[in-house]
């Protein structure tokens, strides 16, 4: 038996393991199987790695950049991106993959056609923030990063004035503010700025309209939860497992 999965903390509503379990069955993949890891530490890992028969896995929340030092090789996209999600096994040793940037990128342009806006705003500063950015830079979209402390940003959230929103006419939320079932949080914006220009993307799917998403539709922006771009880079990923 072939075995996948995804490590992390907590994964008690992961998108990996419903999408590739659904995905073996409905293909007639008798011989592969996916399965959840939740570590508290990402010494876990080396447990594990232990599992047999496992062959690569999907890694989130919060060890994408601690990972790291486990691999001993990276692809070109995730050593620039400095965030690894994706991991294939090989007697040589692990490979590190980002495939948030593929299905960031993917998604994104559906949101936009062909409007490309001036400058974004990249709510939060973790891993998932840091494939948003790259493939901004890569669209030609310049941006600015949005934390709470102001360190890892140009903005804090008190920072942000009804001025500095309408001059950004694509936000994106890469925290994981919103997620159920805390699904009452959202990012601190003057909501009011929004309209009918603006595009809002929340890497959160669950639920489908975040808090995030509802107030920004309320004034007139277009908008676009995290999904399809989790299907885009699970796809990638299963790719990368079976070149």
């Amino acid at each position: 038996m072939k075995l996948y999965g995804l490590i992390g903390y907590p994964l008690g509503h992961s998108f990996s393991q419903r999408y590739f379990t659904d995905k073996f069955a409905a293909a007639g993949i008798a011989d592969c199987a996916y399965r959840n890891f939740p570590i508290e530490t990402i010494e876990g890992v080396e447990t594990v790695l232990q599992t047999p028969g496992l062959r690569g896995f999907n890694v989130t929340i919060p060890y994408k950049q601690a990972i790291v030092p486990y691999l001993s090789g990276l692809s070109d996209e995730a050593r620039a991106i400095g965030a690894v999600n994706c991991v294939k096994i090989t007697p040589e040793g692990l490979t590190g993959y980002n495939t948030d940037a593929y299905g960031f990128r993917r998604s994104l342009l559906n949101l936009l056609g062909d409007v490309r806006p001036e400058k974004a705003l990249v709510l939060g500063t973790g891993g998932a923030s840091k494939a948003v950015k790259y493939v901004l830079e890569q669209l030609g979209i310049a941006f600015d990063a949005v934390s709470r402390d102001g360190k890892n940003g140009a903005y804090t959230y008190g920072d942000l004035s009804e001025e500095i929103v309408r001059a950004h006419r694509l936000i994106v939320n890469a925290t994981p503010l919103g997620t159920f079932p805390n699904t009452e949080g959202c990012p601190v914006l003057p909501y009011e700025a929004l309209g009918a220009g603006h595009f809002l993307f929340d890497l959160v799917y669950n639920p489908a309209v975040t808090e995030f998403l509802k107030r920004g539709a309320a004034q007139g922006a277009a908008t676009r939860n995290g999904y399809d771009m989790l299907v885009g880079q699970a796809e990638k990923a299963w790719e990368i497992w079976n070149e």
